[in-house]
Order: structure tokens, then sequence, then C-alpha cells
């Protein structure tokens, strides 16, 4: 009897154990698979998002590329430490120009030669060759007799303006006392009139020859303001009145001067548009003038140029070729542009177009050649600016630029 009871004990004692077990095992279960959903759920959400983000930052980049496609960003810096000339479209094909030989010269403002105005050695050189003067500025002094006579006269018509005067004031009181007659009155104010004549002719007289103010020197002055471009004079040197001393040039007021057959000069007109070429590209110009007839020697008519865009790095004396198109050979869409200009970018013929921040390969049609220049039928339009010397270097960047997309 006391086995069986404690059989039944010990039975119910393992069932009670078990049951506890399952209920623990159910409740760790619970604890562990529950928060496990969610998290599953929210990583996958992440990485759809990221997928998301990543493709459209990848299409945004391809869309950049589409845009930016034969673009070279370059600003005006980097365009002038390039060496790239930038030309500006004017119509006008290869046979509508008139080409011909020029030289750049001071304009008639622009240039002076100064010359001794009066005998006598040279005792003091302010400038040299090269130097930049002002209007006004004193750049040498010459010791001179002249000018010790000129500064006599001056000083004694002074003198004798001065006595004039004088004799006029007391003739005044005089006759205001009715102690002279009127024409003693007269004559005194005669005698001043005469004396500041002669007065204002000395001084005058002086001024020109540019006189100093202790009459021992005469100042040699520029008229103009500029640089020195010649300076014969060496310190000691007797000279004599009309020598040459100085020249002087603004190279800012500068034009060309073309010499054209009579011919070619009949056909002009002022107001043509011009193109002068020089080693670093093209720069517009604007037919000024031309002459009515032809030179007896030469044979030829003179064209005068003004820049279009100020002074352009010419400099008097520099030998140029110009291209003149008449107005009614100017009325065509076609464009004659150095050879330069037009690359073949990704097999086609293109123009580099400038714009706000850089280039822009452009494909255009193409006509003749010649005298190192092209003609382009359509793709661009008048007054653009391309890429004219040194298109090549845009071309090469382009290329270089692609090859790293590449990569």
């Amino acid at each position: 009897m006391t086995r069986t009871t404690d059989k039944t004990k010990l039975l119910a004692a393992v069932a009670i154990s078990s049951l506890i077990a399952a209920s623990a095992g159910a409740l760790i279960g619970r604890s562990l698979l529950a928060p496990k959903a969610p998290a599953q759920a929210t990583s996958v959400k992440a990485e759809q998002r990221e997928e998301g983000e990543a493709g459209h930052a990848e299409g945004e980049a391809k869309a950049g590329e589409k845009e930016e496609e034969g673009h070279i960003e370059m600003n005006a810096e980097r365009l002038a430490a390039s060496g790239i000339r930038v030309e500006t479209l004017a119509t006008g094909g290869l046979s509508a120009g008139i080409v011909a030989q020029a030289s750049v010269v001071g304009s008639p403002d622009g240039a002076a030669t100064l010359a001794a105005r009066a005998d006598g050695a040279v005792v003091r050189i302010n400038k040299r060759l090269g130097d930049t003067v002002a209007a006004g500025e004193a750049l040498a002094s010459i010791e001179s007799r002249d000018a010790a006579a000129i500064s006599s006269e001056r000083s004694a018509a002074a003198a004798k303006a001065t006595a004039a005067r004088q004799a006029f004031a007391r003739e005044k009181r005089l006759f205001d006392a009715k102690i002279t007659a009127r024409q003693d009155l007269e004559a005194a104010q005669a005698e001043v009139a005469i004396a500041e004549a002669e007065l204002r002719r000395a001084s005058s007289a002086g001024a020109a020859a540019g006189v100093s103010a202790n009459g021992r020197y005469v100042i040699v002055s520029s008229p103009i303001s500029g640089k020195i471009t010649a300076a014969p004079l060496v310190l000691g040197s007797y000279v004599t009145a009309g020598t040459e001393l100085f020249r002087v040039a603004n190279p800012r007021k500068i034009e060309v001067q073309a010499s054209l057959p009579a011919s070619d000069a009949a056909r002009i007109a002022a107001g043509d548009q011009a193109l002068i070429e020089t080693s670093q590209g093209t720069i517009p110009a604007l037919v000024r003038s031309i002459t009515p007839g032809v030179d007896v020697e030469s044979r030829a008519a003179t064209a005068i140029l003004t820049l279009a865009q100020g002074q352009a790095g010419l400099v008097p004396g520099q030998a140029v070729r110009v291209r003149i198109v008449p107005r009614g050979a100017a009325a065509t869409d076609r464009f004659s542009v150095p050879e330069e200009a037009v690359q073949s970018v990704e097999g086609a013929d293109s123009v580099f177009v400038r714009g706000q921040d850089g280039f822009t390969a452009r494909p255009v049609k193409i006509g003749r050649r010649g005298g190192g220049r092209i003609e382009i039928l359509s793709g661009v339009n008048a007054g653009e600016q391309i890429a004219g010397q040194g298109a090549f270097l845009l071309k090469a960047e382009l290329g270089k630029g692609e090859a790293e997309h590449g990569h």
C-alpha cells in the first residue's frame, strides 16, 4: 500500500515537471520568434530604399553626362592661359573677301614727334626708350642762348606793360581831377594796350619754345600720353632747332592702313566689315575711310581700318593681312573661318561654339578651302563666337573627358 502511494506521487511529480518545462519552452520560443519578423521586414525595406536611391542617382548621373556631352567648361582666366583664340563669326564666304597686306600705325592723335625748339646743349634727360610718359611731362632739358633771349624779351615786355598801366592810372587820376585833357588819357590807354599785346607775344613765344621760368633752359615735353618709341638723344650733345629728340606713341590709339588695287578699292566703302589676320588669330575691324585716288608711285589706294574691339594686342609698325568684306558681298549665309577652327568630332566636322561657361562642339557643313581658311555653309549663326587657333586643344580635352567616362 505504501509502495503504491509512493509510485503515484512519483508519477505526479514527473507530470508536473514536464508541464512546467513545456510552458517555459513555449515562453522562450515566443520571446525569440516575436521580434525577429519585424526586424527582417525593416531590413528588407531599408535595402529596397537604398537600391531605389542608388538607381535614381545613377539615372541623374547618366542624364547629366548626356546633357554635358560635347561640352567643355572653361572660364575667362583659363581661356586666356590656354592660348585659344576666339573668332566672332561675320557673314561672307571665301570669294566675298578682299585680301590685302596692311600695316599697323598710330592714329593722328596717338603719335607725336618731339623736336628741339631752339639751339643748345642737352643737359638733362628724364626719360628713356620704352618709358611711359604723361601728357605735358618733361622729357629733357636743353641749355640754350635762345631761351635766354626769349626770356629777356618776356621780362622786358612785362616791365613795359607794368609801366604803361601805372602811367594810365596816373593820367586817369589827373583827368578825373580835370587837370589833363582827354587826349592824354586816351594816349595812355593806347600805350597800355600796345604793351599788353607785346607781353602776350613774348609770353606765347616763351611757352611755344618751352622756356623754363628762370629763362635758362628749353624744356622738351610730350604733348600726349604714351610710350617712348624712339630716343636718339645723347646727354651733352649739341642740337639745333628742328632736330628730332623723341617719338612717343599711344598703343591704344592705332589704326590699320591697307594697300589695295584700284579695282578692289572701288568695291569698298566706309562701314564695311573686315578681319585683321595675325599670327595670334583674327580681329574684327571696320573700314573708316578710303583714299579717293591711288598713289602715283605704288598705283594703290589706302583703306583706313579701325578696330571694333579696342587695341587687341596690335602695336604700331606691325605687318598684318586684312580681309575686307564689301557690304553687298556680305549678304550671304556663309562664313569664312580659319581651317584650324573646324575639327573632326566623332567623325563629323564640328566647331566649338563659346557659351557662358565654356565651349560646346557643334556639327557644321563645310565648303571650299583656300588661303588657310574654310567656308562654313550651315550650323552656325552670325555673331556667335567659336574657337579658332588652338581649337585642337578643345578636341583633345573632349577626348580626354570621354576616355575618363569610359573607365
